[in-house]
């Protein structure tokens, strides 16, 4: 990762005019689950083409030859299905031959092949049935020649593959059976959709029996692959939803409701309302496209320019690497789509820095979940979330984006000075001039933010989100051209073979949050979550802003960033509008609290991923991430008092708001801290905390009596350690 000297503690001092070009290599490396499949031969290219086909059917779809709006969708949701059971396994890999599966279950596993063949030949006979004039299939051909045996083979294939171990370059039959099974379920889908007029039955006694049996092998298919990409966290939540659908009628008080036959649910689940809905609407557009944008960037190896240029920018400043990782992480998180992703791709590098400059492993990787965990909330693409807020609110994706500026400083500057109070207050150094690349250096690179600033400019001047998107990607490649990193046609197939396999975990993810924005559509449970929130309201507003923060969180933890704002839009926001919050003020609420549920124990994906490269404790680093990433926690109340922290208000009451919270935030990050300019005793910290608290709040009269309270302590401060307090001790 690294060949500076920062590797070697005896490093002259001589060498202080031998910086180092790089400081950072292998940020852009693709990073290989401990699960995920390693092809060799005939097999890899096989795949490598798979995944190169699929990223450039979203790129001719979206840009040159439309196709009707479900069947894209369905497509979309069966590419990433195939890829997924092709590249991930379900269980853990054979470390030797004496651990491989045994014969029976190998036998077992292709023994399956023949049910789902055919149910693939039963497709050309319905295909051929509806080109001869039929306007639907005899319900019991759908039930005992597709339903029974797709349902059969699906079931089967996927507990066998819990126990069928192999080598980590073969593909096991059951894993095949599963691909085949997601064809299966694709195929009746087009052809009932395109073919009958089937999509106006759904819900009804009419719909096709075929459609409710495609939706639970669709969902068994989706959930499995969600479990081997994403863990078992969004799996169990999806499943509770679905329990609720039969279990809602037997339930008391607000939860119950009269009920869903499975027919009437599963004929509905794959449609617009459902799997085909608002998260799948994303996906297979502005999300596909931006991993598209990202995986050309890390072609480019933009991704170690960033980092080094974060060195350069920030590395000699006291705690050096730590405020590294804060610009190194907000860089990074707007090609990087996912807070643990983006720990693993900069921390790997920053965490050991940290510790060698002072740092206990807590706390290093403590700042790199917070600051990584801010790339998502970082415009201009801000991850997916952003993407579905724009997709359900219909509030273009520019004013969004300009609406999170402000909130992303705020949360940047409040990690930024709390690494800043606790470098100071343990003596901690900054890294020396041999241990960083030259800026000068590296400003002779800087059009390789060209794409960026292509992408924020094309989205400005009113393109399309998805029309500025091919143009950032296009802009990626010509700009690598005249970088040390050309990308030639192998490069470029390249950079979509890599598009097509990390496209998987967040098209999984997006397709299994479908399953429980659908529960919630067809049971109303929304409904009657925005009914509490309305009755808690007329007690408190302020406990219904914290009822719906603690509900945001607890759907979130353990679940990507996408899935959880996407739950917690369809549960929580609408309860918030309810209660007269603007819809750019809800959605950002839960959209805040969703994405630090990463950091917020006892579930902290971004604090677990760290922990593992600190070598800390997780359940100690998520604490001290939480306690880092403090002002995530505080400023999204703020939206609702003062929404001109969202740009909704005059220009000078947005710069005041902007300008006195960014000072109570430094005020918030001395009292969690207990260093100012100096140590700050127990009393000075409560009243720092009133002042920091004031100062955010944004109300004209607060921030008065903030600014007050500020000036006074700065004066004290100043007045008793006006020479630069000692450092305590590092323990």
């Amino acid at each position: 990762m690294s060949n500076s000297p920062a590797s070697h503690p005896g490093a002259s001092e001589e060498t202080v005019d031998q910086a180092p070009e790089v400081v950072a290599e292998g940020v852009d490396e693709e990073i290989v689950e401990a699960n995920r499949r390693l092809f060799h031969g005939w097999q890899w290219y096989l795949l490598a083409a798979v995944a190169i086909g699929y990223s450039c059917f979203h790129l001719i779809t979206l840009n040159v030859l439309p196709m009707e709006t479900w069947s894209f969708r369905i497509v979309h949701i069966a590419g990433a299905l195939v890829l997924g059971y092709a590249v991930y396994s379900g269980s853990r890999f054979a470390a030797s031959e004496s651990e491989q599966a045994p014969p029976w279950l190998t036998w077992a596993s292709y023994a399956l092949l023949l049910p789902v063949g055919y149910v693939l030949v039963q497709l050309w006979r319905f295909q051929s049935l509806i080109d001869g004039g039929a306007l639907r299939i005899e319900p019991h051909l759908e039930t005992l020649h597709f339903g029974y045996p797709l349902i059969a083979a699906t079931a089967a294939a996927i507990v066998l593959s819990w126990f069928h171990r192999q080598t980590r370059s073969r593909l096991v039959p059951a894993d095949l059976v599963l691909m085949l099974s997601a064809l299966a379920v694709a195929g009746y889908l087009l052809i009932i959709y395109n073919g009958t007029p089937a999509r106006m039955s759904t819900g009804t006694p009419m719909a096709p029996i075929g459609l409710t049996w495609s939706a639970i092998a669709g969902s068994l298919l989706i959930l499995e692959l969600t479990r081997r990409v994403a863990g078992m966290a969004l799996v169990v939540i999806s499943v509770v939803f679905l329990l609720y659908v039969f279990a809602g009628p037997l339930l008391p008080g607000f939860l119950g409701y009269p009920g869903l036959s499975m027919h009437r649910f599963f004929s509905q689940l794959y449609t617009d309302i459902g799997l085909l809905g608002p998260t799948t609407a994303v996906s297979s557009t502005y999300i596909i496209l931006f991993i598209i944008f990202a995986a050309f960037l890390q072609a480019s190896k933009v991704g170690d320019y960033f980092v080094n240029f974060a060195f350069a920018a920030a590395g000699r400043a006291r705690g050096g690497p730590a405020k590294v990782s804060i610009f190194a992480s907000g860089l990074m998180g707007m090609i990087n789509g996912t807070s643990a992703g983006n720990v693993v791709s900069t921390g790997s590098l920053t965490i050991p820095l940290m510790k060698k400059v002072g740092y206990p492993g807590r706390s290093a990787g403590a700042i790199e979940a917070a600051a990584s965990t801010g790339g998502q909330i970082m415009p201009p693409i801000m991850g997916a979330g952003a993407f579905i807020m724009a997709e359900i609110t219909g509030i273009p994706y520019t004013e969004i984006a300009v609406a999170a500026l402000i909130p992303a400083i705020l949360y940047f500057a409040s990690v930024y000075f709390m690494v800043d109070f606790e470098a100071a207050k343990k003596g901690m150094r900054g890294m020396r001039k041999d241990e960083i690349p030259k800026f000068s250096r590296l400003v002779r690179q800087v059009y390789l933010f060209a794409p960026i600033l292509i992408l924020i400019g094309a989205l400005f001047m009113g393109y399309s989100v998805i029309r500025a998107g091919t143009l950032a990607t296009a802009a990626a490649a010509v700009v690598s051209w005249i970088s040390p990193n050309k990308m030639g046609p192998t490069a470029i197939l390249r950079a979509l073979q890599l598009a097509g396999t990390m496209s998987i975990q967040i098209i999984a993810v997006c397709a299994c949050a479908g399953i429980i924005v659908g529960v919630i559509s067809l049971t109303g449970v929304g409904a009657r979550f925005s009914s509490l929130l309305l009755g808690l309201a007329g007690v408190s507003q302020l406990l219904a802003l914290f009822f719906a923060m603690c509900i945001s969180i607890l759907l979130g933890m353990g679940m990507p960033t996408t899935a959880a704002y996407a739950v917690a839009a369809s549960v929580v926001a609408p309860g918030l509008i309810n209660i007269g919050i603007q819809p750019l003020v809800a959605h950002f609420f839960v959209f805040y609290f969703a994405v630090v549920s990463a950091i917020t124990p006892p579930v902290a994906l971004a604090s677990y991923a760290a922990a593992g490269i600190s070598g800390d404790n997780a359940m100690a680093t998520s604490v001290a991430s939480f306690k880092v990433g403090l002002a995530a926690f505080i400023v999204p109340f703020m939206f609702f008092y003062s929404p001109a922290m969202l740009m909704e208000g005059s220009w000078p009451q947005i710069l005041r708001v902007g300008v006195t919270a960014t000072l109570g935030i430094v005020l918030l990050a001395a009292a969690v801290q207990a260093w100012f300019f100096g140590p700050v005793k127990a009393w000075m910290r409560l009243v720092m905390l009133v002042g920091a608290l004031c100062m955010i709040y944004g109300g004209i009269y607060t921030d008065i009596a903030g600014l007050a309270i500020g000036g006074a302590l700065l004066m004290l401060q100043r007045s008793t350690h006006g020479g630069g307090a000692k450092p305590i001790a590092s323990s």
